[in-house]
């Protein structure tokens, strides 16, 4: 026997533990000693959810051992303090905004991508392959599997809280800080792939008779799928509005 170590999560972070075991300290016995990510997640918390841990009141690393007799402080990230200073947890940005989203938030890729954020979404992703391509994507995992989070090949991830995709966005946007980020409409909602202005005369042959006459149309440049301002309008003007969106109002879209 190692000794005991005593663990004490703080915030957010107790979204991942009992009812009845949140906001206290909690003691682990050591058996051989262990680096402090390994015994983070054995209480069931990813360590993409961690921005800063204390051992004894000094900063630590994910690889740092644990020892009997220590003291660990666990916090999420900070959304108005900045410890970039301190931390030895935090990832280095990445070069772009991206997003890896599991199998069960196929709404939120589609609202995601509705706001011109590259959004990767497959309906039949296995877990490895969704933490290896958020890996090499240097991307950001987004799943309702919390375990998910905790393979070794995810550097970024969060754990969408809420089941309401309306909801869920509002989480992410929160989370990521995205409202100043947003262009809306300019990403297909289907494929992802990047959406181009093009004249109403190249597309005539595909249109309805009942948008023929409108002006403002868009394709996208990886699957072809038309777009134009539509009945989405008021919709889509509504969850901007939610996002707190203060831009110029964008086109809505309804597609073929």
């Amino acid at each position: 026997m190692k000794g005991v170590a005593w663990f004490r999560f703080y915030a957010e972070l107790n979204d991942f533990l009992p009812q009845d075991r949140r906001g206290k300290e909690r003691e682990r016995h050591l058996i051989t000693v262990q680096p402090v990510k390994d015994l983070i997640e054995s209480f069931g918390i990813p360590h993409t959810e961690v921005d800063l841990i204390l051992i004894n009141g000094d900063s630590a690393a994910f690889t740092t051992p644990v020892r009997g007799g220590d003291h660990v402080s666990v916090y999420p990230v900070f959304q108005t303090l900045d410890v970039s200073s301190v931390t030895q947890v935090r990832p280095a940005p990445p070069p772009s905004l991206r997003f890896v989203l599991d199998v069960h938030l196929g709404r939120l890729a589609a609202y995601l991508r509705m706001l011109g954020f590259d959004a990767i979404y497959s309906n039949s992703a296995s877990d490895a392959d969704l933490a290896a391509l958020a890996g090499q994507q240097r991307a950001i995992l987004l799943t309702r599997d919390r375990y998910l989070l905790m393979r070794s090949e995810v550097v970024r991830g969060y754990w969408v809280r809420s089941a309401d995709p309306k909801q869920q966005l509002i989480e992410i946007s929160m989370r990521f800080d995205l409202v100043g980020s947003m262009q809306p409409f300019t990403r297909c909602m289907k494929c992802n792939g990047n959406l181009e202005r093009v004249p109403r005369e190249s597309v005539l042959d595909r249109l309805p008779l009942k948008v023929r006459e409108k002006s403002d149309f868009r394709r996208c440049s990886a699957c072809w799928k038309l777009y134009w301002e539509g009945t989405h309008y008021e919709r889509m003007k509504k969850i901007l509005h939610w996002l707190g969106s203060k831009g110029e109002t964008p086109q809505a879209v309804q597609s073929t």
